[in-house]
């Protein structure tokens, strides 16, 4: 059996917070300077006011899937991905509608990375826990940038491996390591190799939660 890599795809194999900001400016007239916590607290219009929660999902309906192609790969993303897939199962997890997967799919091949994709809405504990079952309990790692999904996964498939990256560097030095993830790597090349090894341990993560959870 295979072990499983789940992953998720903004600011994780491709950048998006920098290409949503020149979009909000320069079709919206709105200021983006993402400090990885709330994206509306994160926004200002001309006038100083901020969008209501409301619009900025509505904001974030305008990018995706009509603005994708403006997304940028991160860097060593498509080589660490198929020297993994070499070893593993690999899963693209991403939280978008699923009106958007199709684009997903396809914007994600003209980047050389050909895998499943499902899309998600809300905490990624439950899919993830669902895909381990899905492919038999193997040994599983877990990348995303968001720690509130690392809290997620930890309280519902404790035995993955789970890894925090932040691929903006922008936007990484702000970030705190998330507290329910195993490490904190922002560079594929690394990444892949801590991935790799957890793979060949052959064994899950420990499952104890932090001491304030």
């Amino acid at each position: 059996m295979k072990p499983l890599l789940i992953c998720d795809c903004d600011e994780v194999l491709l950048h998006m917070v920098k290409h949503f900001g020149v979009w909000l400016r320069e079709s919206h007239d709105i200021a983006f300077t993402p400090d990885g916590a709330d994206f509306a607290n994160s926004m200002r219009r001309a006038d100083g006011s901020v969008p209501s929660r409301d619009e900025m999902w509505a904001l974030l309906g305008g990018f995706f899937p009509g603005e994708m192609h403006r997304q940028t790969l991160v860097p060593h993303a498509t080589e660490a991905l198929a020297r993994l897939a070499e070893m593993a199962e690999i899963v693209i997890l991403t939280n978008l509608t699923d009106e958007c997967r199709t684009a997903r799919i396809e914007q994600l091949a003209r980047f050389g990375i050909a895998h499943r994709v499902e899309c998600n809405q809300g905490g990624k504990g439950d899919p993830v826990a669902r895909l381990v079952a899905e492919h038999g309990d193997p040994v599983t790692v877990f990348v995303d940038d968001l720690p509130v999904h690392h809290e997620s996964v930890a309280r519902h498939a404790p035995g993955v491996h789970r890894l925090h990256m932040v691929s903006e560097p922008t936007l990484a030095p702000n970030v705190a390591p998330a507290p329910f993830a195993h490490a904190r790597i922002d560079d594929w090349r690394e990444a892949a190799d801590w991935i790799a090894a957890r793979f060949a341990a052959g064994r899950p993560a420990a499952s104890a939660l932090p001491a304030e959870a």
